[in-house]
């Protein structure tokens, strides 16, 4: 089985940063797109950023020149690092991955458990 494990969300006040991280784990796996997502409160869950296995990435336009999105093929790691941050970026944020086990033929998608942003003076 791979579990993916989120960390580095928290309080920040406006105009802060933070970075977030995601580390997929288990065994005999293959990773293709990987991803953030995040849910406000009352709002449907929306694209924050993705990137595919050669480095090729797209951004939520609301994002595009604060967020950074990143990954490390050999540690199976995405990060997220996120500048200029602003209220209303307040949400849990969710990392994705597209994964195939070695014995599957299909890719699938896997979530990670959320981890909390508050962007607050």
């Amino acid at each position: 089985q791979v579990q993916l494990v989120e960390s580095g969300g928290g309080l920040v006040q406006p105009g802060g940063s933070l970075r977030l991280s995601c580390a997929a784990s288990g065994s005999s796996f293959s990773i293709n797109a990987m991803g953030w997502y995040r849910q406000a409160p009352g709002k449907q869950r929306e694209l924050v950023a993705a990137i595919t296995s050669s480095g090729s990435t797209n951004y939520a336009e609301v994002v595009k020149g604060r967020f950074t999105i990143s990954r490390d093929n050999a540690k199976n790691t995405v990060y997220l690092q996120m500048n200029s941050l602003k209220p209303e970026d307040t949400a849990v944020y969710y990392c994705n991955a597209r994964i195939r086990l070695l014995r599957e033929r299909y890719y699938d998608d896997y979530w990670g458990q959320g981890t909390q942003v508050t962007v607050s003076s």
